[in-house]
This record gives C-alpha cells, sequence and structure tokens, in this order.
C-alpha cells in the first residue's frame, strides 16, 4: 500500500519548495524577532515579483544578510550596499536593499519601544491568530483592514515595501492569519 498524499492548498502542489513551505511555516505562528523580520523583509523583495523567485534565493538571503542580524544591518554603508547590488544570489533592486537596511534601524527602535517587535506586530491580531473559513482561495482577500492599518503604522515607523497587500501576505506566512484551505491539513482544528 503506498503513501497517501496530504491534501493541501492547491497553491502549494507546485513542487517540493512550495509543499515544505506550506508545511513547516505558511499559517504558522511565529514569535522569534529575528524571524519576523526576516520575512518582512523577504515579503517586501518580492514586490512585484513571485513568491517563488523568493524562496528560491532565501538561503542567499540568509548569507548575505548575516542571518538576518538587524543590528548587523542597521550599520550596513554605502560599501556594504553596493556589494550586495552585485550579489547574483538575491533580488538585486537597489530600493529593495537599501529597504531592508532602513527596516533594520526601524524594527531596532520598535524592539526598543516594545521590549520586541513580536510583542508590537501580533497586537494588530490582538495576540491571537486569526483564523479565516473561505470556500475557496479565490475568497481570500489580498489585503483587510487590520493589514491596512499595519501598513499604515509601519509606515509611519519608517519602514519601506510595506504596503497592505504586502503585509497581508506577511500575515499569513508568519501565521498572524490561517488561510488554509478548509480542506488543507494545516488547518487550524483540523486533525493532522
Amino acid at each position: 500500500m503506498g503513501t497517501v498524499e496530504k491534501i493541501r492548498c492547491s497553491w502549494a502542489n507546485k513542487d517540493q519548495l512550495y509543499k515544505d513551505y506550506h508545511d513547516q511555516e505558511w499559517g504558522v505562528p511565529h514569535h522569534d524577532d529575528r524571524h519576523l523580520f526576516e520575512m518582512l523583509c523577504l515579503e517586501g523583495a518580492q514586490a512585484g515579483l513571485s513568491w517563488y523567485t523568493v524562496l528560491l534565493k532565501r538561503e542567499n538571503y540568509r548569507k548575505a544578510f548575516d542571518q538576518w542580524d538587524a543590528k548587523k544591518i542597521a550599520k550596513y554603508d554605502e560599501k556594504k550596499i553596493a556589494a550586495l547590488l552585485e550579489n547574483e544570489g538575491i533580488i538585486r533592486n537597489r530600493l529593495k536593499v537599501n529597504a531592508v537596511v532602513t527596516n533594520a534601524k526601524a524594527f531596532l527602535a520598535v524592539q526598543k519601544e516594545f521590549g520586541s517587535f513580536d510583542q508590537y506586530i501580533w497586537s494588530f491580531v490582538g495576540h491571537q491568530p486569526i483564523i479565516n473559513h473561505y470556500a475557496s482561495i479565490k475568497e481570500v482577500p489580498a489585503k483587510t483592514a487590520i493589514s491596512d492599518a499595519m501598513s499604515k503604522d509601519l509606515l509611519k515607523r519608517g519602514f519601506k515595501f510595506v504596503g497592505s497587500t504586502i503585509c497581508y501576505a506577511y500575515m499569513q506566512a508568519t501565521g498572524m492569519v490561517d488561510d488554509h484551505a478548509g480542506d488543507c491539513w494545516k488547518k487550524a482544528g483540523r486533525k493532522k
């Protein structure tokens, strides 16, 4: 008897990279500040591109950006930025690379103000994941009133590449919202 393939959200069945991301991360609540910072920067890097492109380059990003150490990134100078723009392993867009440095500085300021970035960012959902029950992937919104509020506040604090659509994708990626399909094995409340 063969193994039964898990039922996943339809977008996750493209290949193993997507399956692994879906099964291990997407929609899973994350509270580690470094991971939250990484995902915010990667979601920003995705702007105008596919998430698959970003996932393919993820390990390169970790190496290029000091394992997402915001304190180190906040000190990057023009020489370091120029080197990053030559790195074929990442998306070499000057605005996006500069945004990572800018976001590191804003991230550190938020940590100082709130004690952790986790404490700040999860406040937008009352520190509890929002479990949505959409009948199909077509019903999942690109943005919500909460992602609008998050975007507005992040922008006010100096963050870049944090529009409402990016913020909603970030909320999905970090488990602030669970948009898994109802029949998906990862859906909150389902037996796994």
